[in-house]
């Protein structure tokens, strides 16, 4: 049997979708299997800030959004078009604090 910490990336590498978990100094510090090969090529890699693969008009989105989630709210919708829908996740320790956030994708419509 797999450790935890393997049976937690098994289980984030077989979603179809990018998985990426950034801390609350915006540094990227996961990505699933499907994120890396997606972001392959562009300046998105653990370690490195999410604001160097963003515009400055992303890079405010993202800053505004995670005030909200400073502020108590939990999730924003940042995409709605014909493909998917993109939303931003807080994600909090057991005492509610947050430690970071992530995109979560739906399809459209849904």
């Amino acid at each position: 049997m797999s450790s935890r910490l393997q049976l937690f990336e098994h289980l984030m590498d077989s979603l179809k979708d990018p998985f990426v978990f950034v801390d609350i100094q915006h540094v990227i510090q996961y990505m699933n299997r499907t994120a890396v090969d997606h972001y392959k090529g562009k300046p998105a890699d653990v370690g490195r800030s999410i604001f160097d693969c963003h515009n400055e008009k992303s890079k405010q989105s993202i800053l505004d959004i995670f005030e909200s989630f400073q502020n108590g709210e939990n999730e924003k919708m940042i995409t709605d078009n014909s493909q998917h829908r993109i939303f931003m996740r807080a994600v909090r320790d057991q005492e509610g604090k947050l430690i970071g956030y992530y995109e979560r994708y739906e399809p459209p419509g849904k």
